[in-house]
């Protein structure tokens, strides 16, 4: 069917990933569609802390574009530029070559980029969090530091590799500490030589509290949950300056680390305010049906769009995986309207509640604004998880089930190389907190 008109769908997160299959379904081959991504998968991220970890295989939490989006085609590729005038996309593919692809149907979906702020050091000796290849480079990382203590005879040495600090006390860096300090509680314990030697964990943050996007009760049960086991809490501070042997934290205390671990939260990739059009804090702005106003062609949706939010007026929709799924279903519905085959609708999502794991048998969790905390929110939390993956949910159980019925296998994958360290960042931004998202 030469005479179908293309959809171009760029980006393949949340967002972009259920928009390309909602929009086939709908389809049903009718309309071309070309999803752009980078990586031939869509990854799940809020399970990247249990891959860090060593509970999850990688691939588990990495779903195939291949079979899982039927009637989509997968451009491995990064979109470079937009001619919003000649409705045209230009490309780079794995190999570096350009192309220029054309589009009847624009949905932009590029999502969000770590947050790297101008604090010195960090660009060079903190560990990003945004990727299976730096999750498992954390994991092999921390096991590392302990290896490296064990094998040291310098009790400063010992102390200072024995000692982690994560930035950013948000989902992220909530659950990065949680199952990070486990993990080398772990390590440490098959290490003879070690049995005396403390393990610090501390998670430290601007805000006032942790966890402060969620409500108080889910705060405070991941702050008690996570005191008891030893990790310390440091609201109200953050890193003034990083260096190869420790951290500055802004309270002016030095503390002697070779892992600084970057969660402050993440801001909408520089590709959207490249467009030149209208942004929100460089996320593009749409109306509540996802379009670019003046464009009727052009769609935006998750981390790139500023949605205004019909449930708070004024506001618009938070960055979140949740609403990023959400409005890729309804951004297809409504590409599919103007093809007559849908009826365009506004975007409206209630809240749903959260989950946030705290490794073990620990978790918090608000399903429908009921708050739980133990083992009931860990049921919840693994439900929800295993409900809102695309695919591979048996694979995803059955770690999990090893998990509980084996120990880990405290071995490196040999991915750390003498002293880099893997912080994927576009440029920094001003200051404006280090607040964790």
């Amino acid at each position: 069917m030469a005479d179908r008109q293309r959809v171009v769908i760029v980006g393949g997160g949340f967002a972009g990933f259920t928009a390309a299959r909602t929009l086939a379904r709908m389809a049903r081959g009718a309309i071309e569609i070309v999803l752009v991504n980078p990586t031939d998968y869509f990854l799940y991220l809020p399970l990247l802390p249990e891959v860090a970890a060593g509970i999850l295989d990688p691939r588990k939490v990495a779903i195939p574009l291949a079979g899982n989006c039927p009637g989509v085609r997968h451009l491995l590729a990064s979109a470079e530029s937009v001619d919003v005038e000649g409705r045209r996309v230009t490309c780079v593919d794995a190999e570096g070559n350009r192309r220029d692809l054309s589009y009847d149907r624009l949905v932009l979906a590029v999502g969000s980029v770590n947050k790297l702020l101008p604090v010195p050091g960090v660009a060079e000796h903190a560990h990003g969090f945004r990727s299976v290849a730096e999750a498992l480079y954390l994991r092999d990382h921390l096991i590392r530091q302990i290896e490296l203590a064990d094998a040291s005879d310098d009790p400063e040495e010992r102390r200072a590799r024995c000692t982690f600090v994560v930035v950013g006390a948000g989902y992220t860096g909530t659950e990065v500490a949680a199952q990070g300090q486990l993990l080398t509680r772990d390590a440490v314990r098959r290490r003879p030589g070690l049995r005396d030697q403390p393990i610090r964990w501390i998670l430290a943050d601007l805000a006032p509290r942790i966890l402060p996007e969620l409500d108080r009760r889910l705060s405070d049960t991941a702050q008690r949950t996570l005191s008891e086991r030893g990790v310390e809490i440091r609201t109200g501070t953050s890193v003034a300056e990083a260096y190869a042997d420790g951290v500055k934290l802004s309270d002016g205390e030095f503390v002697p680390t070779r892992s600084l671990i970057w969660c402050v939260g993440v801001r909408p990739d520089p590709f959207v305010e490249s467009m030149g059009l209208p942004t929100e804090k460089g996320r593009l702005l749409v109306d509540e049906y996802m379009n670019v106003p003046g464009h009727p062609e052009i769609f935006a949706c998750g981390d790139a769009a500023a949605v205004p939010d019909l449930t708070d007026p004024g506001k618009f929709t938070a960055m979140t995986a949740q609403h990023a799924s959400r409005q890729g279903k309804q951004v297809a519905r409504n590409v599919a309207a103007t093809y007559g085959r849908a009826e365009r609708k506004p975007y409206r999502h209630n809240d749903l509640g959260f989950v946030v794991d705290l490794g073990g048998l620990k978790a918090a969790a608000n399903p429908l604004g009921v708050p739980l905390s133990g083992l009931p929110a860990k049921a919840v939390t693994r439900g929800y998880h295993l409900l809102a993956l695309p695919g591979g949910r048996a694979r995803i159980a059955g770690n999990w089930l090893l998990d509980a019925l084996l120990p880990r296998q405290m071995v490196q994958l040999d991915l750390v190389r003498g002293g880099s360290v893997p912080l994927t960042s576009a440029s920094p931004e001003r200051p404006d907190g280090l607040s964790g998202r």
